[in-house]
């Protein structure tokens, strides 16, 4: 079995980018699974925090999760074209467990998809993760580009995707970051 962990980067309870990610769970190829999670209850980033107390709870039990997964796929909302800061603190944060044996992005296959109600998607925000990503030393997957715009009209009132050309989309993109993560060595 094939697992990912989904995470959304949006703390709105009506996020278009936390439906995508659910709508992707329950598009998974045959053999795979999403594990949706959260960045709810992850402080923000203090240096005197992880030196007091450590690592959180909360972002030691997400990093468990994304460390034992065969893969990640970010779900990004777009702020001032860049990435939401509650999103980037929670990699700072995970990005400080420091477990040699069971490292949580190094060498990890990861995709990028996001949802956004104007009519460029997430173009900026998932360029804006890429420096990150490979400072991380992550492997990102370049195979799909996955940018649903004009969100609004993609889902309806409880969050759920309705856009057949959207579902075939994401649908396609999770075969192929699927099919990539199974021809790694």
């Amino acid at each position: 079995m094939t697992t990912i962990v989904g995470l959304s980067g949006s703390l709105r309870t009506g996020s278009f980018n936390t439906a995508l990610l659910r709508a992707a769970a329950t598009l998974m190829p045959e053999g795979s699974e999403l594990l949706v999670k959260t960045i709810h209850g992850i402080p923000l980033y203090d240096g005197d925090l992880e030196a007091s107390s450590g690592i959180p709870a909360p972002v030691r039990d997400l990093g468990t999760a994304i460390a034992n997964a065969d893969g990640l796929l970010l779900v990004t909302p777009e702020y001032n074209n860049s990435i939401p800061g509650p999103f980037k603190n929670t990699i700072d944060w995970l990005s400080r467990i420091d477990d040699d044996a069971n490292p949580v992005f190094t060498g990890k296959p990861v995709a990028i998809i996001g949802a956004s109600p104007g009519g460029f998607g997430t173009l900026l925000s998932q360029n804006a993760w890429l420096p990150v990503l490979r400072t991380l030393e992550t492997l990102p997957w370049f195979g799909g580009r996955l940018l649903a715009s004009r969100a609004a009209g993609l889902f309806d009132a409880q969050g759920n995707l309705t856009d057949e050309s959207t579902k075939k989309k994401l649908r396609e993109f999770l075969a192929g970051f699927t099919a990539f993560m199974l021809s790694l060595p």
